[in-house]
Formats: C-alpha cells, structure tokens, sequence
C-alpha cells in the first residue's frame, strides 16, 4: 500500500537536488518515506535506487550522489524503517533483513519502478540480494560499496565482542554493545564508530554528518535494529551465502583496503558469491560514497550504462542563451540548450534531415589537433561579483595575447549577469550548476556570515559542480582551465589527479581558514586541518596546478601560522604562488574623468556631497543596507548637504527597501565603480573588492565586516591597514543609528593618504596564464 504521491514544491538552497515528486510506501503500520529524482519522463531512462543503510544514518548519507546521478538517470532514495521520516517500530522482530527487503520491493511498486540498478552501502547489500534472489525481474544490477552483513566471513577483534550481553570494558569494539548504548554510552560509540568508518584523514566533516544523522534517532531504536539484523530478541537472522545463488543480475563489489568496519575480505566473498566484479579503492575506509564521492559517483555511473543502457539527456532548467564574444543575446542553437554539451565538447550535433523522420542523420565533427583554436574554460566564484569583474578584465588582456583564443565561461548568478553584459560566451553546462550565493545567503544571519562553515556546509553543492565541471572537460578539449577561487575543481582534482587533462590555473586573493575567536579550540583544529589538507595536496600533487596566482602583493598576505605545527601563511604562499598585483578590473583615472557625468546623471547638485552605499553582490548584506537607510536622517543633520544612493545589487530586491528623503535605493549597477569614483565618501560591507576599488579610487569609506567572517574579520582588514585604507566599523556599534551617522559623517570630512593600488594587475595576470595556452 501507498499514498499517493505528491509533487515537492520549493527549492533548498543547500541541497544538490530536489525531489521531483515524495510520497509513502506503506507496510501495516510501517511508512516508508520516499523521493524520486530526475524523473525525466522517458521510460527508457534507467532508474538508480539508493538503498538505505544501517538506521545509524538516514537517506541523506547519499547526498553527494543524488545531483550526479539525477542529472543521468531517474533516482529513487528512501529512508529505511527506524530511519529519517520513515517509521520507527518497536522491536527487533521490525528489523530483519527480510522486512527491509520487502520494504524496497514496496517502494518500487509505489514509484512505479520496474527494474532498477540497485546502490547500496554496508548492510544495505544483504537487502538487495535478499530482493534479487526472490525478485529476480525487478533489478537490473547491484552496486554493493563495502558489504557488511550476512556473509561467512571473520572481523578479528569485533566478532568476538558479545553486543547482546554486559560487558566490564568499554574499549574499542566493546562499545559496540546494546547495554553501553542504553546505558548512557551511546556519544561515546557513535564518535568511536564513525572514526573507524572514516580512517581517511582530514575526514572531519564526514564524521561530523554521521554523527549529527546519528543523533536524529534514539539509542534503543537502534538497538532494534541491530538486533534485528543479528538475530536477537526473538528475531530471526538469515544469511544471504545461500540466496547469493539466485542472484542472476551482474554485481559490482567496489570496497576499500582499509575499511575498519568490516575488512575488504567481505567485499572479496560477496563478488565470489555472486560472480560479479570487484573494484577495490586502496586506502578507502567504510565510507567512499562520502569520502571519495567523485570516484563512486563515476564507477555508479560507468556500472548503470553498461548494464541499464546509456543515461538520459541531462535535463538543463529553463532556456539557455549563450552570448558571443562580440554581442549579447544571441542563443545557443534548441538542440544544445536541450541535451547540454556534445560528446566532443566542440560542437552540438546537427540533425541532417532526410526523406523522412527515420532517415535523420547525426553528424558530429572532430578538428585535428592543430587545426583547433586554442581554448580556455574559466570559472569564477559566484560568491559575490568582485571576482566576475577581474575575472572579464584578465580574459580581455589574455585574448590580447593570444587573439585566436575561444573562452567559455562555466557560471553561475550573479556571475552571468557580468558575462552577459561583456558579450561573454557562457557554457551551456552552466545551467546545471548549483547556485552557490543562494547556499550562502541561506547560511546568513544577520550581517553574520560564518564563511568557513558556510563553505564545508556546501559539501554537497560543491561535489555536484564539480561533477557538472568533470562531464564539460571530459571531452571538451580545454587547453587551459581557470579557477578563480573555484573551491571544488581544485580540491577534487587534488583528490582525483587523474583527470587532469589540460592545464589548470588557480588564482585566489587569500591563502589560509582562519578560525574566528568564539569558535574555540574546536573550530581552531578544524580550520589547522583544512589548511594542513591543502598543504599536504600540493606537496603531493604540484603537478595540478600548472600556475598559483595570488591576486595582490607578498605583503597582503596575512602573517599567520596555517595552525600548529604549519608553517606560515606568507612564508608558504610566496613559495608557491605567483603575485600580479592588485586586479581592479578599470582604469581609475578614466573612471574620475567620467565622474561628473555620473553625479548628473544621479541629479547630485554641486554643493552636495555623494554617498554610495552597497553591499556586494549576493542578498546577504540586506541588514546592512537597513541599518544604514535608518541612520540616513541623523547623518543629514549631521552633514545635510549628504545625498545616499544605496544600491541593492542583483539579488536583493530595491522594492523591499525603505527610501527615507535624501536617499535614492537602485538595485543592479552595471560597472559600480563608475558609482564609487564618482562618490565622496561610501559605507560597504567588507568585501575586497569593493574595498579596493574604493582605495584605487582613493575615495574615504567605512566598512563593516559580517560577523564570523574569517576572510573580512582577518585578510581583507590587514590589506585594507596595509594601504591605510578606510574607517573600520564593527556592526554592533553600526546598529546605532547615531554612531552610524556620526562614523559617516566624520569619513566624509577625511582627507585620504592611501597606498597606490596597482593597476597593471590584468595584464601581469595574463601574461601568467598566457604561456599556458
């Protein structure tokens, strides 16, 4: 029995996917809840089931494949019974392998899924070959990552622990114990279990979900379970050795040498058993589908298309319109907006028509290596605009130096914006990119922004761009890939070096996660990790960026430890980066000769004095800009020759903003620093770049850092003091109208001596990447 399913409204910022359609499978009294991904409404597309695992963890273990896969294949995911939204029965009779196997037969009646590629992890497995030996029509073949139950094979020092009777040890595999758990233990196993599922290093946020998704159910819930699945309290154990002889669909066995929960020997006998393969990751604990998502997600997809049939099109949400180097507006031609790019990333496939419909001919072209125009692909973060308007600047002088150079752009909003305005060529691909602003506005709060959690928060955004970034270069042709601060394309090809195939440019204004002094030793230790990761990286694997850009000079580089036992950031980073100088992106002395056009355009009288308010380019700022709306009457009477224009940027709506008297509120400003040299005093949010473009402009401004913002609170507040640049103003005293007025008031009166600010930054940018194209 089911419910009927329902259509899932809405979009979660901070998810990779959302579920098409979620409903209920019911079993007597037991509700099993469900989601279907990627329905692409073609029947011939095949579906990927994501079995549950051990109750220990709900569906969202699988996170980091569901955007992947969904963009190929129609995706089922369901919490199992004890579990997430699902049912919690009581007993250990609930919880047998048999009831969680009748429980996916019933998911795939109430998804209308007929036979499916089975994915499952750990003890998941015995309930896929309990389906496939009893239903052996209903799955198309199975995926078993570190198989973990019912087979007849030994853990030393784990089998011989007892979980069903009490112990006078809570040492190691001790703490796997039924008593411990109900008797106060149960933090204390789950840490100890999920660092022996993640031996990896660095595997800090892996352990951190599993922990937190272990908490979302109780100690004797899982108990239940465990029992269930051992043949405890009254329930019955079945060992799958012998239903593996009715497994008939292909199995692919994929387990880590180094798994601490159950040793790769199981992964060995459960291909034995079922004459299927076996890919073993060397050095892997228990958990790849978290910890090494980009292999898995791969081997899931390469297993499905050879057993299932090719994937679907990739779906691209909404039209696409790609403008060319030389106007904006032109479109990509209907059948590339549809499927995305073509296999040969050169060109979309042309459909030659013949005398009818079955004579049409797909015809694809390859160019000789030497007749190809040299291409680059660029990435710039979306966090903002900042990076988009340096990002333009170096490709024009890139294109300066190599004249037959092609770029594609693969981005996201507001960054397209940018693009679309300059005649930029966007990729196609870029549809299928997850918003990384929306995933930070989501994170804020008000004018807070904890950007180092913000950023390992968006684990599963950045696994699923990346994978977007992997099928674009696979068969692209890139000579060149430019990531300016794309987090995932340079962490994940540190992680899978193999599929390099072009050059590959880093460049980034900071270097170093620093902690912020509320967050303790603890967010101190996570912060030291993340850094030391990154060293260890390049020390290993130099070889994956071909050049490291630091967007300033050696002395803007904070001079700080990495962490205990780290070297020091400057130290490091002028060992392995290259600088070109401060990138604004415009001339300033062009921008102040224009100036007087801009104030009348904006109707500033003579005598009046201009202040421009903004806040970068994503909706965090919208506290801010209320702040300062509120003060704009005090800071009239203070100075009532002020005029504000407030500037709402490209995600926050004008509209929603109050626009007291002698204050004007725009929303997107193409060129703002047209805006900012044309101003007398300017208040911002703590951003570079806009900091910059002001100390260029040589313009006073006071800017206000958000709050936990490791990158405002430290790098860019040290550049900003070595230039002797601008009025800081923490925000708990800009919430007082009066200070507020009165701090602007006062900058509005300073005389500026700043340092110069380089503005060769572009051209010394792409004389650097020049020789890599």
């Amino acid at each position: 029995m089911s419910h009927g399913p329902r259509a899932t409204p809405g979009h979660h910022p901070s998810r990779a996917a959302d579920p098409d359609v979620e409903g209920v499978a019911t079993r007597g009294d037991v509700r099993i809840a469900w989601a279907v991904y990627g329905d692409h409404h073609d029947a011939s597309v095949p579906t990927v089931v994501l079995v549950p695992t051990w109750s220990i963890v709900p569906s969202r273990f699988w996170k980091l494949q569901v955007g992947y896969l969904a963009r190929h294949f129609r995706v089922v995911t369901f919490d199992g019974r004890g579990s997430g939204a699902s049912s919690r029965p009581a007993g250990a009779a609930a919880y047998t392998d048999t009831e969680y196997a009748a429980d996916l037969l019933a998911v795939l009646d109430a998804t209308s899924t007929d036979a499916p590629v089975l994915v499952t992890l750990s003890c998941g497995a015995a309930w896929a070959v309990h389906h496939a030996a009893r239903h052996p029509s209903r799955v198309r073949g199975i995926v078993a990552i570190a198989p973990s139950c019912g087979l007849d094979v030994a853990t030393p020092g784990r089998d011989e622990v007892p979980w069903d009777r009490p112990l006078d040890t809570t040492h190691g595999w001790a703490k796997y114990n039924k008593h411990y758990w109900l008797g106060g233990g149960y933090d204390d196993f789950v840490d100890f279990f999920f660092r022996r599922m993640f031996p990896e290093p660095h595997s800090t946020k892996q352990i951190e979900d599993c922990v937190g998704w272990a908490h979302e159910i109780t100690p004797s819930v899982l108990a239940d379970t465990t029992a269930g699945r051992l043949g405890c309290d009254g329930a019955v154990c079945e060992s799958i050795v012998p239903l593996t002889r009715d497994v008939t669909c292909p199995v692919l066995v994929v387990h880590g040498s180094d798994d601490r929960i159950r040793p790769l020997a199981f992964g060995e006998r459960l291909a034995e058993l079922t004459r299927g393969s076996l890919v073993v990751l060397d050095g892997a604990g228990h958990g790849p589908p978290a910890r090494d998502p980009v292999k898995t997600n791969h081997l899931i997809r390469s297993f499905v298309e050879r057993v299932a049939g090719p994937s679907g099109a990739p779906r691209v949400e909404g039209p696409v319109v790609i403008p060319s180097a030389s106007s904006v507006g032109s479109a990509v031609d209907a059948d590339r907006s549809r499927t995305g790019p073509a296999d040969d990333g050169r060109a979309a496939p042309t459909r030659v028509a013949g005398a009818g419909a079955a004579d049409a001919l797909v015809r694809r072209t390859w160019t000789r290596a030497r007749n190809r125009r040299r291409r680059v692909l660029y990435l710039s973060s979306p966090i903002g605009l900042g990076h988009a308007q340096r990002d333009v600047a170096i490709a024009a002088a890139l294109r300066e130096r190599r004249p037959d150079l092609e770029i594609d752009w693969l981005a996201q909003h507001p960054v397209t914006r940018v693009l679309a305005q300059h005649g930029e060529r966007v990729h196609p691909a870029s549809a299928w990119l997850r918003n990384e602003s929306g995933h930070v506005e989501h994170e804020a709060g008000e004018h807070d922004l904890h950007a180092f959690q913000a950023i390992r928060h968006m684990d599963e955004i950045l696994v699923h761009n990346f994978m977007v970034f992997s099928d674009v270069v696979e068969g692209g042709d890139y000579d060149l890939v430019v990531g300016d601060e794309a987090w995932d394309v340079d962490y994940f090809l540190h992680e899978n070096p193999e599929l390099k195939r072009f050059a590959f440019a880093w460049m980034t204004d900071f270097v170093g996660w620093l902690p912020m002094p509320d967050g303790g030793a603890h967010e101190a230790a996570l912060t030291a990790d993340y850094n030391a990761e990154m060293i260890e990286q390049r020390a290993r694997f130099a070889r994956v960026r071909d050049r490291s850009v630091f967007v300033g000079s050696p002395d803007d580089v904070v001079d700080q430890p990495f962490g205990p036992d780290l070297p020091s950031i400057r130290s490091w980073t002028a060992a392995n980066f290259s600088f070109a100088g401060y990138v604004t992106g415009f001339d300033p002395a062009a921008a102040a000769v224009e100036a007087p056009a801009v104030r009348a355009e904006l109707g500033v009288g003579p005598d009046e004095r201009l202040c421009v308010v903004t806040v970068g380019g994503s909706g965090v700022g919208v506290p801010m800009l209320r702040r300062v709306l509120d003060a704009v009457p005090t800071a009239r009477a203070l100075a009532p020759d002020l005029r504000f224009v407030v500037v709402a940027g490209p995600r926050i709506d004008p509209a929603s903003l109050p626009a007291p008297e002698g204050a004007t509120v725009l929303g997107y400003v193409p060129d703002l620093y047209r805006l900012s040299a044309a101003c007398d005093v300017a208040v911002v949010q703590g951003g570079l770049t806009t900091c910059m473009e002001l100390t260029a402009l040589r313009k006073p401004f006071v800017y206000v850092p958000l709050r936990h913002h490791f990158e405002q609170t430290f790098h860019v507040r040290s550049r900003l003091d070595r230039y002797e640049a601008g009025r800081h103003l923490p925000y708990e005293e800009a919430i007082d109208p009066d200070g507020l007025a009165e701090a602007i008031a006062k900058e509005a009166s300073r005389e500026v001596a700043y340092r110069p600010v380089e503005t060769d930054g572009a051209a010394r940018a792409a004389d650097l990447l020049a020789d890599l194209v």
